[in-house]
């Protein structure tokens, strides 16, 4: 039997992961990401699928953010009738953040159709909410280090990757006529020493190994990013202003959700209210309290006040009128909106309208990839598009490092350090390119490894007459 790999995505890029395996006549998708950020990459969600979409045997996905799972609703369109296999908290998020990105996809064609800045007539979403309805019966639920078979040659089990909520790290084995060998592909994969979820698990052995390489090239020296955050609130509010804290709904809002929750109990930040203005965020954070097996919060929830999801400052906003009525404070408060890049979503309405205050500020979490409207606005643009209009950028505007749900470089080295034999081959993915390079170069130098960054749409062979 011969193995072959080929990389649709998340190659030379942190969007669009999707990682193709032939295992004979066997083909498993592993992740279906949509592309974000750069028109160029956007582009890519357009373009016909490399091969048909009902070719497809099984798809895996690693976790639930769109980057991995997005294209699911594209994939199913087009044909595609398999099961999509992921942890129990995945499913959940997938059908929740799928939801969300069809309507939004809807809502952009409306709103492009009514501008008339689409060079199409009648601009169409990539795909509706009714698409994204139309995954989840193929939804294959399976628990942390539990074996699925999905052929007499391929089996699948996932491990705990941290990162978010169910995030897993997958390992496939593949049985030819000779002999088995081992494919583990990293997912993303979580910090050492996250406050609310686990450590990834280290895994003993993998022939072929995909290892993320987002923070590739960087190491986050901070290691107490919540006084950097609470420095950012104290001077906006002595500012008489309002901090808005981009935050992606799922995995960091929960996250900062704690850390404010802590800096209020403790006297660090002041006792003022906090705004989550997502209804996303909102579903996803219910999911912590139903999963709580899956993290380290499970004893906080048995009592209100040690809660970080039921502060007394915390206000849940799910209407778009409470959502537009915030647009009226004018200090003394904290508000989080999706999304984390500033990308879509509610968060724009709060830049159109603060971005233009001097008193006001934008505190960023979180890693702002290339081409999305955060990384220009924290590179010092001094306009930003929004609804046909160019905003003035006066609000100031923080970075917060070591606040990111992915691994840095030492971390992801560490975790690499964790196998007993060097894999035959290791492929840098999920990276910009100084990220995966800067990775490659470090488990060339240090571990010996062959360490591979692919390009967009290349194929390996990577194992022959198994």
């Amino acid at each position: 039997m011969q193995v072959k790999i080929k990389f649709l995505g998340g190659a030379k890029t942190v969007t669009g992961s999707r990682y193709l395996i032939y295992a004979g006549y066997y083909k498993v998708l592993v992740d279906c990401g949509l592309f974000q950020g750069l028109k160029d990459y956007r582009t890519r969600n357009w373009e016909p699928f490399p091969l048909s979409p009902s070719e497809i045997d099984a798809v895996v996905i690693t976790h639930a953010h769109i980057d991995h799972s997005g294209y699911l609703p594209k994939l199913v369109k087009e044909g595609f009738k398999g099961k999509i296999y992921c942890t129990t908290p995945t499913a959940e998020l997938v059908k929740i953040l799928l939801l969300d990105s069809g309507k939004l996809q809807e809502e952009e064609a409306q709103y492009a159709a009514k501008k008339g800045y689409s060079k199409h007539e009648k601009p169409l979403p990539l795909y509706t909410k009714e698409d994204a309805e139309k995954v989840f019966p193929l939804l294959y639920s399976v628990e942390f280090e539990e074996e699925i078979i999905l052929t007499d040659a391929v089996k699948i089990s996932f491990y705990n990757a941290g990162h978010i909520l169910g995030a897993a790290i997958v390992k496939m084995k593949i049985k030819g006529e000779i002999q088995e060998k081992k494919i583990v592909f990293s997912g993303d994969l979580g910090r050492y020493h996250d406050p609310i979820l686990n450590p990834p698990k280290r895994l003993p052995f993998a022939d072929i190994l995909l290892l993320e390489s987002t923070y590739g090239n960087r190491k986050q020296t901070h290691h107490k990013p919540e006084e950097d955050l609470a420095r950012a609130i104290r001077e906006t509010y002595r500012n008489g202003g309002v901090s808005v804290i981009p935050a992606f709904a799922v995995g960091r809002t929960q996250l900062i959700l704690y850390y404010l929750h802590l800096l209020q109990q403790k006297g660090k930040i002041p006792d003022i209210p906090i705004y989550v203005d997502s209804p996303m965020a909102i579903d996803v954070t219910k999911l912590y309290k139903r999963f709580n097996q899956y993290h380290k919060l499970g004893p906080a929830f048995e009592d209100d006040g040690s809660n970080p999801f039921l502060n007394k400052n915390l206000h849940y906003y799910q209407s778009q009128e409470a959502s537009i009525s915030l647009n009226a404070i004018r200090g003394d408060a904290i508000i989080l909106s999706a999304s984390g890049m500033a990308t879509g979503g509610r968060i724009l309405h709060h830049l159109y309208n603060r971005l233009p205050n001097e008193q006001d500020s934008f505190i960023f979490v979180g890693y702002q990839a290339e081409g999305t409207r955060g990384r220009r606005i924290l590179d010092g643009e001094k306009t930003s598009r929004m609804y046909g209009i160019e905003v003035p950028i006066k609000a100031k505007t923080y970075y917060i490092e070591g606040l990111s749900a992915h691994a840095d470089q030492e971390e992801l080295v560490e975790w690499a350090e964790g196998f007993a034999t060097k894999p035959k081959m290791t492929f840098l993915v999920h990276g910009e390119k100084e990220a995966s390079e800067g990775l490659a170069n470090r488990l060339k130098d240090e571990l010996e490894w062959n360490a591979i960054v692919p390009e967009y749409l290349e194929s390996f062979v990577l194992f022959d007459g198994l």
